[in-house]
């Protein structure tokens, strides 16, 4: 599974920090004992998407980063010590967290929309300090206790299942309905299983590579095509997760009149954008997704628990954190091997 052996360069007293743009370093690492409401969790995991490789460049967008910082969102760990008023329950707990650090009391907080939190944008790993360490201390509030024999691999890739289970929630698939997903990297897949656990009738994924079809039929794909090859346009739902700068229109041009379409994808300025015209005349109904608030995350650790997500297989390297440029460099090579990269304090 992995390039290198996690455990043969343990990195427990140590810290990426990622200083400016394409300039990072190892520094030795203290836990940060936690305050009232907060917890120190000690990290298991903590993977790397492209978000991670934006901030190391630095074209992630200005407001969503802020330097120096120890990156990390995606990760699994379990609770070492609590401060004051936070169940002592916890300690010992295998758990993973939200990572937007949302204020609680504006009116989208209240709705439950924690994502579009009026307070102003700040989340774990790209503006308050992530879990690319050998611990993280954040508030307790965003923790979700996971099952106490879960893997906690498997468990460092809920926050990606995380926000698929946001658009899954806002697409609300039906039994019987024909579904469908454009995209098969690692969200792609995820939209996949949370899919397949509604009972389509059909489940289409469409994707660039055909190598991927046999993972795609594995998590529950009933059919498997290229974007290239003649596509359908009578489905019921789709879940767009590639961000290529056609894949909203691909997406859009899958559905029947009246259908539902969640976009998750973030493609470079000068995308394709969808057709007004097409839009209304299709009575489509569009929704977009940017990150996951509680309630994707608890029905993401709901149907972990019940055994309907199945990470592993979509991880391909274990690296420790001394080899951080080395995952970069992985997850940005393009390299159809290489699926999640995860790195291991």
């Amino acid at each position: 599974m992995s390039t290198a052996d996690a455990n043969t360069a343990p990195d427990a007293h140590t810290a990426v920090v990622i200083d400016a743009p394409g300039e990072h370093r190892l520094v030795p690492h203290e836990p940060r004992r936690p305050e009232a409401g907060e917890a120190l969790v000690r990290v298991h995991a903590s993977g790397i998407c492209g978000s991670d490789r934006e901030v190391y460049q630095g074209n992630r967008p200005e407001g969503y980063v802020r330097y120096p910082l120890t990156p990390g969102h995606e990760w699994s760990g379990t609770v070492e010590a609590v401060g004051a008023g936070v169940p002592g329950s916890l300690v010992g707990r295998k758990v993973v967290g939200e990572g937007f650090r949302n204020c609680q009391v504006c009116d989208r907080c209240h709705a439950g929309d924690t994502t579009l939190c009026t307070a102003g944008y700040e989340e774990t790993g790209f503006t308050q300090p992530g879990a690319m360490a050998a611990t993280l201390t954040l508030p307790a509030r965003l923790l979700h206790v996971l099952p106490d024999d879960c893997d906690l691999t498997a468990a460092a890739l809920l926050e990606p299942a995380a926000c698929i289970a946001a658009a899954a929630l806002k697409a609300n698939a039906r039994p019987g309905e024909r579904v469908a997903v454009v995209g098969t990297g690692t969200l792609g897949m995820f939209a996949v299983q949370f899919l397949k656990a509604n009972s389509p009738a059909e489940l289409l994924v469409v994707g660039t590579r055909n190598d991927r079809e046999a993972l795609s039929r594995r998590y529950g794909a009933t059919d498997f095509r290229t974007k290239d090859q003649d596509l359908p346009d009578d489905f019921d739902v789709v879940i767009e997760t590639a961000g290529s700068a056609d894949a909203a229109q691909v997406s859009a041009g899958l559905l029947r009149r009246g259908g539902r379409l969640v976009l998750t994808g973030i493609p470079a300025p000068g995308a394709d954008g969808l057709d007004p015209t097409d839009l209304v005349v299709k009575q489509l109904e569009v929704h977009t997704v940017f990150g996951a608030p509680p309630d994707a995350w608890a029905h993401t650790v709901r149907v972990f628990a019940a055994g309907l997500l199945d990470p592993l297989p979509l991880v391909t390297h274990e690296l420790p954190l001394s080899e951080f440029s080395q995952a970069i460099e992985l997850v940005g090579a393009g390299d159809p091997k290489v699926g999640k990269v995860l790195l291991r304090p």
